[in-house]
């Protein structure tokens, strides 16, 4: 089961793919993690990625869809993929698919998580986390039970990330409405584009998710 989560910064792919990578034994790629391993590893296509990135350039359409090509040729992806992070063009999506039907395979489900840009921009300029062990924490929703204290380790020192700021937030979103979400007529034509509601629970995402890959969606 070959599958693309869309969706602006912040709507829950990462969390979704996740769960989804639990649930189905599929794991979840992100293009990020498979260019510092690609770097790391010395490879070929490593090489000449680092070469690209010392120079400050954008990496180019097909040398992220021949690493692409090579991870999912790997044992733990026999059973498919969660994509995350690419396409974020139509040249990379037509790309991808050109590389997946020379390989015999294509895409099963492309999963839009759809959200409203100023509840998200919300949700994501208040949260913040406890500077010790990591639990998450929110502004409005999400608060301590005790005002500055974390619940779970007990100390009293939180961080934010520098880019959860609303400056950074909405020029994200405009770079996914712009570059990325024309991809989306590109896959509704294929017939195989679903939409789930992002800003729903997270439980209840995870649920819609599930039933569109079981086939009931």
């Amino acid at each position: 089961m070959n599958i693309i989560l869309l969706g602006p910064p912040g709507a829950g792919k990462g969390t979704q793919a996740k769960r989804l990578e639990d649930a189905y034994g599929i794991p979840q790629l992100s293009t990020g993690d498979m260019l510092r391993e690609a770097v790391t590893s010395g490879s070929e296509i490593g090489q000449k990625a680092k070469q690209v990135m010392d120079a400050g350039e954008l990496m180019p359409d097909g040398l992220m869809v021949k690493m692409i090509e090579d991870r999912i040729q790997q044992k733990d992806c026999a059973k498919g993929f969660i994509l995350d992070g690419f396409p974020r063009t139509v040249a990379q999506a037509e790309a991808l698919d050109e590389m997946l039907a020379r390989l015999g395979t294509g895409l099963d489900h492309v999963i839009e998580l759809k959200v409203d840009e100023e509840a998200l921009v919300e949700r994501i300029v208040g949260r913040y986390a406890c500077a010790r062990c990591g639990a998450g924490y929110h502004d409005m929703f999400q608060k301590p039970k005790v005002d500055g204290v974390c619940d779970y380790c007990g100390a009293t020192q939180f961080k934010r990330r520098p880019d959860d700021n609303e400056e950074t937030v909405r020029a994200r979103m405009e770079a996914y409405r712009d570059q990325t979400a024309p991809i989306l007529p590109y896959y509704k034509e294929k017939s195989i584009l679903k939409q789930v509601d992002g800003m729903a629970d997270i439980d209840e995402v995870t649920t819609e998710l599930k039933k569109i890959l079981n086939g009931g969606g």
